[in-house]
């Protein structure tokens, strides 16, 4: 069986479907590319397609993964190919890489998170970010299916840092007055990566944390986005690449279909 690990994304109006939905659109898209699936034993067979550390709904993404078990020999990039035009503009298929080592899920340490705050300065946004910083811990709650939960949101942030957005000529952008172009309003950025613990803390437990810390409070909902998940630099706080590995575990030259493939499991 040859297994293959794709990257994805979530852009756009997309970052508002559920992972129980791109499960059925990509279930569909593996139909329309006929992509010879292997299946699972049992009563019910089920196509081999594990999910890893899926985005939050509303939460636009472009760093997403997934692997499958082919029955059948298939060219990783004409897969990726074959699968990104059977999906809607903005559930994209942007990378793949045939499976040649093992523990991948165990190399997704840390993700790297885009927070776009509308109505905040940066100079609001950098006073909160240092007042979140300083404490050891910042409880904050969040309401889940077993009730409140009251956890540690600052232990698992390695780097919070602000960003310049993309500003007009003449704003002051040293300032209070600084204005993203987009909009002509203020707006700070962060550059935000997070560990992956347990329980997981997301980019809006942090901005529960920023409230609580700083009473930073932004005037409409903070537009996330996950630009990276894979392992973590821990010096530089850098999120890496999680598919490296098998890229350099790859063989030289191609092989023909049909010839034996050393690959690990996951």
């Amino acid at each position: 069986m040859q297994r293959i690990r794709l990257r994805y994304t979530k852009r756009g109006r997309l970052r508002f479907t559920s992972h129980r939905d791109f499960q059925r659109a990509f279930e569909r898209a593996l139909r329309r590319s006929a992509v010879p699936m292997a299946y699972s034993a049992g009563f019910t067979p089920h196509p081999k397609v594990s999910y890893a550390n899926a985005a939050p709904t509303g939460v636009a993404s472009e760093a997403e993964y997934l692997e499958i078990g082919l029955a059948a020999f298939r060219d990783p990039e004409q897969l990726r190919a074959q699968l990104d035009e059977s999906l809607p503009n903005g559930l994209d298929v942007i990378d793949a890489v045939e499976v040649r080592t093992p523990n991948f899920v165990e190399r997704l340490e840390a993700s790297e998170w885009q927070v776009r705050l509308d109505g905040v300065t940066a100079q609001e946004a950098a006073r909160a970010a240092a007042a979140f910083l300083a404490e050891e811990r910042v409880e904050v709650e969040r309401l889940t299916k077993n009730g409140v939960r009251v956890f540690d949101a600052r232990g698992a942030v390695a780097v919070l840092e602000i960003l310049s957005p993309q500003v007009d000529d003449g704003a002051d952008t040293e300032g209070e007055g600084a204005r993203d172009v987009r909009t002509g309003h203020a707006c700070a950025i962060l550059r935000l990566v997070v560990r992956h613990a347990t329980p997981a803390v997301r980019p809006d437990d942090v901005l529960s944390g920023l409230r609580a810390t700083a009473d930073l409070a932004p005037p409409v909902p903070a537009e996330v986005t996950r630009l990276a998940q894979g392992p973590l630099d821990e010096e530089t706080g850098t999120v890496t690449d999680p598919l490296a590995l098998d890229r350099a575990a790859a063989p030289a030259g191609p092989v023909a279909a049909g010839e034996p493939r050393a690959t690990a499991s996951a």
